[in-house]
């Protein structure tokens, strides 16, 4: 798999210093807690305070890549603690990285929250933990995390994700592939662009996957205005259902995307900014040790208002029960 060729981005030391000192500023506000819904409230306006170094580093993904890493932030990786064995656990550490994240998270767009998914809260913990290795999910560790796109189940899923790098020790790559590098038939579009499967919920939403609504029927492909878009989870999207002609050229999209697929090994301060509806991101096996010294992300998911890059139909499907909570509503 790849490894080079991925856009990069870097922060200049005046921008970091902007950055952080602002973060600092406004967790030390508020006792040190990123989860104070009144710090919350103060991240539009120290975001909008921030230099055009910054906001230029924020700007759109502008490559078929549909992705870029950003680099310069610091992270001592003494302060930031052992990594978490379960995201529960996690209370504030690394609160600094939570808040520099949102505010990066605020100059690209709406920071997004799952009111049944991490307590609500605008930025996730990933780390693997115990009892759920094969799991399809963050938490895993033992099994490749197959190519998805993030929360395709739900019409409110998140533009982009933004996955902030705080501990890699043992270099785990996360894996992308953009649906616009990929090489497919007119034929092979023409039927996943129709609307023949649903995407149920994945295992991080017991409470939308005992949703007893019928699961709405959604195209793996659309045609945006600047190019092809993908809606794509294997794990979780019955192909059992699909006509054998529908199949094959599911599974020739995922050769495509395997095909393309790059592996970006983040080091500690990296973030990566995935376009979640031009590329599918996953993640390869590895060994957990559960001895505070494992892989440890910071995701944020961020929706960009009046993007229109998602057929119009989605907007009455019913997000299986799930409600999407923007940060500054």
């Amino acid at each position: 798999m790849p490894t080079g060729a991925i856009p990069v981005r870097r922060l200049s030391p005046d921008s970091v210093e902007e950055l952080t000192t602002a973060a600092h500023a406004l967790l030390a506000a508020f006792d040190g807690r990123a989860t104070q819904p009144d710090l919350l409230a103060e991240v539009p306006h120290t975001a909008a305070s921030l230099g055009d170094g910054i906001r230029q580093a924020c700007r759109p993904v502008d490559t078929p890549d549909g992705l870029f890493v950003l680099r310069g932030l610091p992270v001592d990786d003494e302060a930031i603690g052992p990594t978490p064995g379960h995201w529960s656990t996690a209370a504030d550490a690394g609160a600094a990285f939570d808040v520099v994240l949102l505010l990066l998270s605020t100059l690209m767009g709406t920071p997004v929250a799952w009111e049944g998914q991490q307590d609500g809260r605008f930025v996730h913990n990933i780390v693997p933990s115990p009892g759920h290795e094969q799991e399809q999910t963050g938490a895993s560790s033992s099994v490749l995390l197959s190519p998805h796109t993030e929360d395709a189940f739900h019409p409110g899923r998140a533009h982009l994700l933004v996955l902030g790098c705080l501990r890699n020790h043992d270099s785990v790559a996360t894996t992308a592939a953009s649906v616009r590098r990929v090489q497919l038939g007119a034929e092979d579009v023409e039927l996943l662009s129709r609307p023949a499967l649903p995407i149920l919920p994945d295992d991080a939403y017991a409470e939308a996957q005992a949703y007893a609504g019928d699961p709405p029927s959604v195209p793996t492909l659309w045609q945006a205005e600047d190019g092809p878009t993908l809606r794509f989870d294997p794990a979780y999207t019955p192909l059992e259902r699909a006509s054998d002609a529908h199949r094959a050229a599911y599974r020739r999209l995922e050769d495509e995307l395997a095909r393309v697929s790059v592996a970006v090994s983040l080091n500690p301060g990296e973030v990566l900014v995935v376009d979640n509806d031009l590329v599918v991101h996953g993640r390869v096996p590895f060994q957990a040790r559960y001895d505070g010294t494992d892989r440890w992300l910071k995701r944020s998911s961020v929706r960009v208002p009046g993007r229109r890059t998602r057929p119009p139909a989605e907007r009455a499907e019913h997000g299986y029960g799930q409600t999407v909570v923007e940060a500054f509503a």
